[in-house]
């Protein structure tokens, strides 16, 4: 039987107004997912869908409104326990990197919060910058790094505790055009070094088709899956030459015509 790692049953979220005439606000709706350890998976969705509320609740950040969470096999209920959450390492789309600290110094930041001390951790924060390519960088604050750079800070944040999940909202979603394509080909190379189990959120489908085993499509608000699709492709195949591969073009089409019945992906 698959061995999941992370789960999802029936998770549904409404945010409630402050005052007495704020309309309540469904954002998910029956959610429920599974995904096996080593995985790489996408969520797909329009701007607003509820990918990030989704996120949150899974890493808990946020609890849900109804449903259960399930952690390699242990029930969470509505919320991840604070006893579970040094399972995941979570990205931003904007790095959120501690200015006064220098790259290594935002990854030791992680493990002094976790009170990870020891020779282990020390080579763990030097291992995270070698292998996404910054270990020449550890003393240069994030104001001196480009932006792909600082997103690769935060990578390696993410990882230097060990997480058994890294979850990444929209980590490429703030950079330029070629810098975003070099960063995805990096995302892709980490995964295969480290195997670790990724979750990520984006609303670009070619790059979904790139990184993912299995792409989640999420309807427009309330969120609900509208279908899962495996990405059936060799990840030798997966290099500035994909789009030429055959399959690659029937998933993308299959993928948009999806899309376009929801009315698109950017609203």
């Amino acid at each position: 039987m698959p061995h999941y790692l992370l789960e999802a049953k029936n998770i549904c979220k409404t945010y409630v107004g402050d005052s007495k005439n704020a309309a309540a606000v469904e954002v998910l709706r029956n959610i429920s997912l599974a995904i096996q350890e080593k995985e790489f998976v996408l969520l797909l969705g329009s701007s607003g869908c509820g990918k990030s509320t989704l996120l949150k609740i899974l890493a808990g950040i946020e609890s849900a409104s109804s449903g259960n969470i399930v952690i390699d096999g242990k029930d969470q209920g509505k919320c991840v326990s604070r006893g579970e959450l040094r399972n995941f390492g979570y990205v931003f789309q904007n790095n959120n990197l501690l200015q006064w600290r220098t790259a290594e110094g935002n990854l030791r930041f992680v493990l002094e919060v976790m009170k990870l001390k020891g020779e282990k951790w020390d080579a763990r924060v030097d291992e995270m910058l070698r292998i996404v390519g910054l270990q020449n960088y550890k003393k240069v604050y994030p104001h001196e790094l480009s932006g792909g750079m600082r997103q690769r800070v935060g990578i390696a944040r993410a990882l230097v505790h060990d997480p058994q999940i890294l979850i990444l909202d929209q980590p490429l979603g703030a950079l330029d055009a070629i810098t975003r394509k070099m960063l995805s080909y990096e995302l892709l190379n980490i995964w295969e070094k480290t195997q670790k189990t990724i979750l990520m959120v984006t609303n670009n489908v070619d790059e979904a088709l790139l990184l993912a085993n299995r792409i989640i499509l999420l309807s427009p608000l309330p969120g609900s899956i509208i279908k899962e699709i495996k990405v059936d492709i060799p990840y030798k195949d997966r290099n500035i030459n994909i789009k030429e591969n055959s399959r690659y073009q029937e998933l993308r089409k299959e993928i948009n015509e999806i899309i376009r019945s929801f009315g698109g992906l950017e609203k």
